[in-house]
């Protein structure tokens, strides 16, 4: 199933639904409503194994508005927890795969599909970049978690742009002794969506293809299988450092070749299979701008073909943490 929280006009109640072959059910009357959508939400996920029956009849048989004639919502639209994984690909033809660590991003710089990523009215010379990414959306509460279980932890999967301010390099932001990661917690900086597809839409989250668009130019090319930490141990290295609650996400990192600039008045699309495709906007209010198309032209991703420079042969990247 693909869970969504939509509008049917602007200004009107959000409400949980299903994106089927029909369009968008309404299924709020199978469901308790929440004081906010994200409790709403909350609950479907911790009440799903009761609510599946009623929810697969609406989706057959409920009443179906096509999806343009509705606004998708964040699906989580402010979760208690977005941890994010540092770097996590194979690239740049490294031997060894890098220690798994992680950062915590903004909750409250969720947006969702239609929404306008903007930049900071900051003077100093950041620029602004895409990371696009697989999310996990938990099922909890979830404490030590071994990789063997890792499926009992998880409900279902989310797309999320990772939007970060950088300067060359990466430096402290700004230059203070704060951390790097506040460049990536402005507000509008965690688009998340088109919905929640549950965890048996995605048969391995460690074979699933991940794009992303800028002007309808490809940057993001590749396939979850490259992570140097999968899924599993991401699982369980995350919920032996704290308790994962319903809604909490975990996003997987990225494949930074293919990385770029977002800038005033582009438009960008992130898909992964089987989970869907986004769609943002872009504003700048100080009307920067910066090289157009990949970053130093580090250029991996094409539509032809997905270079992947993970060691072959050799220890996979899991184990122990």
């Amino acid at each position: 199933m693909k869970l969504v929280l939509f509008q049917s006009a602007p200004n009107a109640e959000v409400l949980p639904g299903l994106i089927t072959d029909r369009g968008v059910v309404d299924i709020s009357s199978a469901v308790k409503k929440g004081y906010t959508p994200q409790l709403t939400m909350q609950g479907i996920i911790d009440g799903f194994d009761g609510l599946r029956p009623a929810l697969e009849k609406l989706a057959k048989d409920g009443s179906a508005v096509p999806l343009a004639q509705v606004q998708l919502k964040p699906p989580l639209p402010r979760p208690g927890k977005i941890l994010c994984c540092i770097a996590n690909y194979w690239e740049h033809a490294q031997r060894e795969a890098r220690p798994l660590n992680m950062f915590m991003k903004n909750p409250d710089a969720v947006i969702g599909p239609g929404d306008t990523i903007v930049l900071p009215e900051y003077t100093v010379p950041y620029a602004f970049m895409h990371e696009a990414e697989l999310a996990i959306v938990i099922k909890g509460p979830a404490k030590m978690v071994k990789q063997k279980d890792w499926r009992s932890a998880v409900f279902g999967y989310t797309t999320l742009v990772d939007v970060s301010a950088r300067e060359v390099g990466r430096r402290t932001w700004p230059a203070t002794p704060l951390t790097s990661w506040l460049g990536k917690s402005f507000d509008t900086f965690a688009p998340i969506g088109p919905c929640i597809a549950t965890a048996d839409e995605i048969k391995d989250p460690n074979d699933v293809i991940v794009r992303f668009w800028v002007d309808g130019v490809l940057r993001h090319n590749y396939n979850t299988d490259d992570m140097e930490h999968r899924v599993p141990e991401l699982i369980e290295w995350a919920t032996t450092v704290m308790t994962m609650n319903s809604g909490d996400l975990i996003a997987c990192g990225t494949n930074h070749e293919g990385l770029g600039f977002l800038q005033d008045g582009e438009s960008c699309e992130i898909e992964i299979q089987n989970i869907g495709k986004m769609s943002l906007k872009v504003r700048d209010p100080l009307k920067r701008t910066w090289e157009k198309g990949v970053y130093m032209g580090v250029d991996s991703t094409n539509p032809d073909a997905v270079k992947r420079h993970r060691p072959q042969g050799g220890p996979t990247a899991t184990g122990a943490i």
